[in-house]
């Protein structure tokens, strides 16, 4: 399983949280890339929620990565 930036973006509209089935059935209703879904496929199933992006791909960057402070400078 690997996850870029493109990949992930795939999934930031889906409905949060959301078990695995959910995810998958989304990325396929979205036309996510065949790569998205065998990923999600790969997720160990433990009858949990994922609560966002982060649960599956921890180094997910967030808006705030991107910006900086505009007042230190």
């Amino acid at each position: 399983m690997y996850w870029t930036l493109e990949l992930a973006s795939k999934l930031e509209d889906a409905p949060w949280p959301a078990s695995k089935e959910e995810l998958i059935d989304f990325a396929i209703r979205s036309g996510a890339p065949l790569e998205v879904i065998e990923n999600l496929q790969e997720l160990e199933d433990e009858g949990e929620n994922y609560e966002s992006i982060e649960d599956i791909w921890p180094d997910y960057p967030t808006k705030d990565d991107f910006f900086f402070n505009e007042d230190e400078y």
